[in-house]
């Protein structure tokens, strides 16, 4: 057979469809696949759609009619002043609880990172909030922050000092929830950064102390950098947790006082299920998704570059 005749043939074998092999191998794949992606349309991509479709709608879920207003849920909402403040909590709240349980995640895996006496105790200790209820933690606390007979109070009375009006004062409530907040999730944050810090390899430390490095350049150049991933992990996961944190604040301020500590996810439960405002809820709703939605790009985007994972 000459060249062109097996260039030919060749070129009709590549023309042809797939081999009945091949097609098999597509259709169990097909039919492996099918049942998640029923279940993700009908429980997570149709939910979103519709709420989309009920943030421009004013209907108060009991009326058979929904009335199509577009976007005035949206115009209404973010021309308000009192949903600015809502939208401030929202990242205030956010940003502090990730920046504070993150400092003291990193601060407690280091010393529980020593060949310390009850090391593995402490351990058990200090995680064991990140599995309780937060209406559970919530009314503990509330007994911690009572200004009359709670436990701060009793401890400031030693050195002649008061304790502020934690839960009425709107200057203090927000505050007293992030620190109550920080505190439950401290333990989760301490087990990801000890499972970091086992990762670092010991002959770098060594090396760096022989080459006259001290601790801090040490933490710097090489716990940090290792650690780099973790930190990743950490910031994103928490910061979409925190974005939508409700436990707590109902059970310990129920958004107030004077929506001091009202967030985008706790307005969403106020005019669901308070005021039965279905447009503004799913406004209030789509809204949190952007917000994570745009944090999460930009955090991948522009984070994970300057993550060292070797």
């Amino acid at each position: 057979m000459s060249t062109q005749n097996q260039n030919a043939a060749l070129g009709a074998g590549r023309r042809q469809g797939p081999s009945v092999a091949e097609r098999k191998e597509w259709l169990l794949f097909a039919l492996l696949v099918a049942p998640n992606l029923l279940l993700f349309g009908v429980f997570t991509f149709w939910p979103l759609v519709y709420n989309a479709y009920l943030s421009c709608t004013r209907w108060d879920m009991l009326s058979p009619v929904k009335v199509w207003v577009g976007l005035s849920n949206y115009a209404t909402s973010l021309t308000d002043p009192q949903f600015h403040k809502i939208l401030f909590n929202t990242f205030y709240f956010t940003v502090v609880s990730v920046a504070l349980t993150s400092l003291l995640g990193l601060a407690g895996a280091l010393l529980l990172n020593q060949p310390l006496r009850g090391r593995e105790a402490a351990r058990t200790a200090i995680f064991s909030p990140v599995v309780l209820s937060g209406a559970a933690i919530g009314v503990v606390w509330i007994l911690i922050f009572d200004p009359r007979y709670g436990l701060i109070d009793a401890v400031l009375g030693w050195v002649g000092l008061n304790s502020p009006a934690w839960l009425t004062s709107p200057a203090w409530a927000m505050p007293a929830v992030i620190i109550v907040y920080a505190w439950r999730n401290v333990g989760y944050a301490v087990v990801i950064f000890l499972a970091g810090l086992q990762r670092i390899a010991r002959e770098l430390y060594e090396a760096a102390h022989v080459d006259g490095a001290g601790a801090w350049d040490r933490f710097w150049h090489i716990t940090l950098p290792g650690l780099s991933p973790m930190m990743f992990f950490l910031v994103l996961t928490s910061t979409l947790t925190s974005f939508q944190a409700f436990d707590i604040i109902k059970t310990m301020t129920d958004g107030g006082p004077v929506n001091a500590t009202n967030t985008l996810v706790y307005y969403l439960y106020e005019q669901g299920f308070i005021a039965f405002n279905a447009g503004k809820a799913g406004m209030a709703a789509v809204l949190l998704f952007v917000l994570m939605l745009t944090f999460t790009i930009v955090q991948m985007r522009t984070s994970e570059k300057r993550v060292h994972y070797g």
